[in-house]
């Protein structure tokens, strides 16, 4: 008797053996396209020097002659890289290395012990040093988390300097494109008059005019605005016309009104799905994409309303998230396989980023999440680059979905079922699998467990290795549930897995 295994996409892994039965558990670097589990891309190495401290940002962008050059923020130096060559254009002034690590955010019951009155927020901030990156024209606007924003004019001999007439302290920068030139927007940053830090306060300098930022200075266009409801500004993004900004709590929408007086509207759209870091937010399309405060992950679009994502492998991302870690968090999306990838900090690992959850977006596999371990501070998609950029701890810097192994070594992967009735009327005995395996790269390991019942301690599991093209992997155990599991890890390694075929034979009623 032959049975196929026919699984929907995407990983089920917080459901119990009876609640997931017929869907995949559990994975790593393996994804979900066109219905069928295959193994993620392998990644190269884009430049052999290291950078210099721990990247949390990249941005890559193109100049007048079409030159890619591409950005790394880290917690202690603002690096470029350009034609195979890394240059280093920390400001020379006005910038102050940061933290590698966080240890709790301004607010009640954070901070150090005994920082701040009883029931009051601690006034200081203890936080990884993140960046907010933007390209105006040319030229890249950088901002360290904190401190004021920074202008590189495209010479790599000249470091970045500070921004004229800027606010000194800005929490998360960006570049708005409006018709007929760009605004740069400080979100959370010093009011004018006072020069008083505000959490909730937002200037933006006059548009095509980035060092213009006195709303008296005559036929000036930047203007001020405080969002209301507490808390703080965390960051923003924008999202076609419109610009997000979340707090700790809120949502807020930002749309270009063209009132001279003011602007800019921003209208509160979603309490209680703030923003987890000022990395964790990511736009698809006219879609943004976030992880909040309470590890939950949610979608919105301008007209709509917030509304969480169902993830059916949230529960390691909530329950063993590195406490006071969240500022690491990077959201990215990757759009050759319409999917947005959260990098987290998974305690079990320590207190870097370690792991990582991708959800497809769009298409047929829209909904399907897969899981990976890999090491990795910062990453964004492609586009001017070839291939996605993730940075590593260590400094390593490689081009993602690029080749078929870690930068010429193995790395893990593997898919399995959740317990899974080939027949729920009866025992059956497993003599086999025929695979129906594509674009195999190195041996696949193929492994069975098999028990009575969910609850059974079960026998030990058969395993074999198979190399490309054989034509049947010989397993033999008996069982009512059973839960296979396909491996590999080779230089190069790979795999697209069909619809393998069970050969069985009855072994007896339920």
């Amino acid at each position: 008797m032959k049975i196929p295994l026919e699984l929907p996409p995407g990983l089920n892994g917080d459901d119990t053996s009876y609640g997931a039965a017929g869907r995949w558990a559990d994975g790593s670097n393996v994804r979900f396209r066109l219905g069928r589990p295959e193994t993620i891309g392998g990644w190269e190495r884009l430049m052999s020097e290291p950078l210099t401290g721990v990247c949390r940002a990249v941005f890559p962008w193109t100049d007048n002659g079409g030159v890619l050059n591409v950005a790394f923020g880290t917690h202690s130096k603002l690096q470029l890289w350009r034609g195979g060559a890394l240059f280093d254009v920390t400001p020379a002034s006005g910038f102050a290395a940061g933290a590698i690590d966080g240890a709790g955010s301004a607010g009640y019951g954070t901070g150090g012990y005994g920082v701040g009155g009883y029931g009051l927020s601690s006034a200081l901030d203890y936080f990884p040093l993140t960046w907010s990156f933007g390209a105006w024209g040319q030229q890249l606007l950088a901002s360290p988390r904190n401190q004021t924003i920074f202008a590189w004019t495209n010479n790599t001999a000249q470091p970045a300097q500070a921004l004229a007439n800027a606010p000194a302290n800005v929490t998360h920068m960006l570049v708005a494109p409006q018709d007929g030139g760009y605004q740069v927007f400080a979100l959370g940053c010093n009011e004018e008059v006072s020069g008083v830090f505000n959490p909730l306060c937002i200037r933006h300098s006059s548009i095509r005019n980035n060092t213009e930022w006195s709303t008296s200075a005559s036929g000036s266009t930047a203007r001020e605005y405080v969002l209301t409801g507490g808390g703080r500004i965390v960051a923003g993004r924008m999202c076609g016309p419109y610009m997000l900004v979340w707090t700790g709590d809120a949502l807020f929408l930002g749309a270009f009104v063209g009132a001279l007086n003011q602007p800019w509207r921003f209208e509160r759209v979603g309490r209680n799905c703030g923003l987890i870091g000022p990395n964790a937010a990511v736009v698809v399309g006219q879609t943004a994409f976030w992880a909040s405060p309470d590890r939950q992950f949610y979608r919105y679009s301008p007209g709509g309303q917030p509304e969480p994502v169902t993830c059916p492998i949230r529960r390691d991302f909530a329950e063993e998230l590195a406490a006071s870690q969240g500022d690491k968090v990077v959201a990215s999306s990757n759009a050759e396989f319409a999917e947005v990838r959260f990098d987290y900090p998974d305690r079990r690992d320590g207190y870097e980023n370690s792991r990582f959850l991708a959800v497809a977006v769009d298409g047929p596999d829209a909904g399907a999440w897969h899981r990976g371990q890999m090491a990795r501070t910062a990453f964004v998609d492609a586009g001017p680059s070839a291939y996605p950029i993730g940075a590593a701890f260590d400094g390593s810097v490689f081009l993602h979905e690029k080749g078929r192994s870690a930068d010429g070594s193995s790395f893990a992967w593997f898919v399995e079922t959740a317990d899974t009735y080939l027949d729920p009327e009866r025992t059956l005995l497993v003599r086999g699998l025929w695979p129906d395996f594509k674009d195999q790269i190195g041996p696949v390991t193929v492994r069975l467990a098999a028990r009575l019942h969910p609850q059974d301690s079960g026998q030990p599991p058969a395993a074999v290795a198979m190399a490309p093209g054989e034509p049947k992997a010989d397993l033999l155990a008996s069982g009512r549930v059973f839960r296979i599991r396909f491996s590999g890890e080779s230089a190069p390694t790979g795999c697209r897995i069909g619809k393998p075929v069970f050969d069985v034979a009855p072994a007896g009623l339920g």
